[in-house]
This record gives structure tokens, sequence and C-alpha cells, in this order.
């Protein structure tokens, strides 16, 4: 089978199914904007697109999105009708439909099944919607317009999309029922055999001091440190935690910028501007036990979870991070957020405990007792990294139930693109 992958960024979410389809005997191609010449990984051979022209000016500011999109494309139809003059004919067509770059790919193969991955329907009411009154939007009360407007990305892919795949039924519900028929839900898979618990897990400490199993790290990790992954509420609760565990080493891992939400003012970062808010609460001392790695190689983030002796997660109603599967993988005591994703993969006093998102006091009294009670986080870490085995399992699990997916699309009559 011939099958064509699209993502800006590849391999995203593709990582693991592309090389299993290349090694399984299909001829896999992927097009993306992340390299600039031709090469070959894992047996995929992937190929580059060009942007062939920016944004325009005064646009509409709800517009700019949707355009880059249509730029993206746009190009990528041009990248694509070269490869289908150079005689690849893909079976089946494997797109993250985010960045717009699969609008036009029916157009250029109209006999190709598309599969999309199904990653998020920006829904306008709450709580997808106000659910954080303190942080409103980009658009305030005119939000929802903002919002029904970007999903038109989304309702155009699935004029000619055959299938979607989302990796939760949260992810998935969040899109009309009109489309949802035709979504399967697969998790993109955690490899259990690779984020292991280690007993012997250290992690070095930039200025010196090493942390280990035997001392008591709380962690809190996010690609960036931002409202919508909770960093306000965790930032306003850290000096309690200093004071009611004078052991503890607090590590937060994350970057400095936005990958959801609104923008900090001008010129300032969610990281500094709640850490400014908190620092006069919390003596010198004290704070040469909180330590903010930013973004760090996976071994290191893998390092930091095995030491974690108590892991919290906090996220809006929203798309569920890797790193929590991966932080319960690796046998990590959970103290999460009670919103719906978290739900779906912790239930409270069986592999995890959960608090209110907005209760700081809840939360740490919740902490203050996970790392008082040794037998507590055992029991939960043990049952934690038991349940992603059983259900989340790369290998054995989430892998070979995409590659069924793939051959399922590749069965679909196609839908033709409509004028």
């Amino acid at each position: 089978m011939d099958i064509l992958v699209i993502h800006q960024n590849f391999p995203g979410q593709y990582k693991h199914l592309a090389p299993a389809l290349a090694a399984r005997g299909d001829r896999v191609v992927a097009l993306t904007l992340k390299v600039k010449e031709p090469t070959t990984w894992h047996g995929v051979r992937v190929l580059p697109y060009k942007l062939h022209r920016s944004n325009g000016q005064n646009l509409h500011p709800w517009l700019v999105d949707f355009e880059t999109k249509l730029i993206r494309a746009d190009a990528c139809h041009a990248a694509a009708t070269e490869l289908r003059e150079s005689g690849f004919m893909p079976d089946v067509i494997l797109a993250h439909p985010g960045w717009g770059e699969s609008l036009f790919l029916k157009d250029v193969w109209p006999e190709a099944r598309l599969g999309l991955y199904c990653e998020l329907y920006h829904e306008a009411d709450w709580p997808h919607v106000g659910f954080d009154p303190e942080f409103p939007g980009n658009e305030g009360p005119r939000e929802p317009l903002r919002l029904r407007l970007k999903n038109l990305n989304n309702r155009l892919h699935f004029e000619t999309g055959d299938a979607g795949i989302s990796p939760t039924r949260f992810q998935a519900d969040t899109f009309p029922e009109v489309f949802r028929d035709r979504i399967t839900v697969i998790h993109d898979g955690i490899d259990t055999a690779a984020v292991t618990p280690d007993a012997d897990a250290r992690l070095e400490l930039e200025g010196g001091g090493t942390l280990t199993r035997d001392d008591e790290v709380v962690t809190f990790i996010n690609r960036n440190l931002e409202p919508y992954r909770g960093y306000h509420v965790f930032m306003r609760a850290l000096p309690e935690i200093l004071r009611r565990r004078p052991e503890a080493q607090v590590v937060m891992l994350g970057g400095d910028d936005v990958s959801y939400g609104a923008r900090p003012p001008k010129g300032q970062s969610w990281k500094q501007i709640f850490i400014d808010e908190v620092r006069s609460q919390i003596p010198d001392a004290d704070w040469a036990r909180v330590h903010f790695l930013g973004r760090v190689p996976y071994e290191r983030f893998l390092s930091l979870i095995r030491v974690s002796r108590a892991h919290v997660y906090l996220t809006y109603p929203f798309v569920l991070s890797w790193s929590l599967l991966e932080a319960m993988s690796a046998g990590a005591a959970i103290l999460a957020s009670d919103t719906a994703p978290v739900r779906e993969v912790i239930t409270d006093g069986e592999t995890g405990l959960l608090t209110d998102f907005f209760d700081r006091a809840a939360l740490v009294e919740r902490l203050d007792h996970l790392l008082e009670d040794a037998e507590l986080r055992a029991r939960l870490g043990a049952a934690a990294r038991d349940h992603v085995v059983q259900h989340y399992d790369l290998q054995r699990i989430c892998l070979p139930a995409q590659l069924e997916w793939v051959d399922g699309v590749a069965k679909l009559a196609p839908r033709a693109p409509r004028v």
C-alpha cells in the first residue's frame, strides 16, 4: 500500500505509526516543513514543501489564523501535485489537519482515502470557554465568535475526510456528532518498556546537587509554564507547600513560551509573572529548593519523573499531556486536577489523587497527605503504571490498533471534494 503522511512538524503524532507502516512493507512518503532537503527516516521517504507567500497586511485578526492555514494548504497542494506527476498515487493519506496542510489533497488524489488526526474541535461553551474566569480568552465575551471561525478548518477537512482518529474520548467528543461517527479513539501509545520505574534514578541539578528516590521531589511538568496547564494555581500554592514540606525539592519543567490560550502582556512571560507574584512570600532558603529546568532532552525528562515522589498535573478541559501518562508509566504518585480529560485516565484514590483545579488549599492538603504516606504513594504509583500498561501500551495495544485503523481506512469509499 502507498501511504502519504502530512505533518508540518513531522513525525509529530506519527512518530511510531509511520515507521511501523514502512516496516511492514508499505511505501510511506511524508511531506513536511521540518526538512529542507529530501531524506529517509526509519524507512519513510521525507520530502520538504516550501511556503510561497506570507500573511497579508491589515487582515481582520480572526482571519490571520485561517490565512496561515490556507498558505500552508496552497503550498502543500503544489508539492502534492508534483508528487502525483512523478507517479506517486497514495491509497491512504494520513494528516494532522491542525495547520491546514491537507485541505486540498483530495483535489490532487480524489481516489485516496483521507484519515485525519482529530486533536481538538474548538467548543465555544463552558467549560471549554470560561473555565478560568481570570483568563477569559483573547476576545473576552466575543471568544465564542472567534472560535466558531477557527473551526472553519476542521469543518472543511471533514467534507473530504474519510475517517478520523483521536487519542482520547474527551478529544473525540469535542467534535460535533455529525463528524464524531467517523472518529475512532486510539491513543498514540506510551512505550511502557522504556518508560519504567527506576529505583536508582538520579537527576543532576545545574549548579550542583543530585536528586534521587531518597529525596522528597515534587514535580510539575508541561511544554510551557502557562495558565492552561495550571501553572498559576501551582505557583500560588507553592509558598504553603514549601512551608509545610521543609525537605521538599520542587522541580518544574517547561518553557517560557505559550502553547495554548492568551499570551501574557508584551515583553513578559507567564513564568516570570507568577514568580514575581509569590516570590516575596517565600524565604530565600525555601526558594533555593525550587528548580526551573526549562526544556530538557527526553532522557533528562525520564530521570525527572523517575525520581518524583509526587507529580502534580493540572489542566483546563483540554488536550491531555503525554507527560501525565509517561509519569504514570514511570510509577509516579499523581496528584491531578479533577477535570474531564484527566478523569479519563485517573480514578481518584485508585490510580492517583484528584483535586479541584482552583482549590489551592485542597491541593496543598492532598499533596501534603500524599508526601506523608509512603504506602499510599506506592499503591497509587503501581496502579498508575498498571493502568497505562493495560490500556495505553504502545507495542501491544495502541500501535496494532492504529495499523488496523489504517487498513480499515483503505477499504472505505473515498469522499470526493465538493465545489
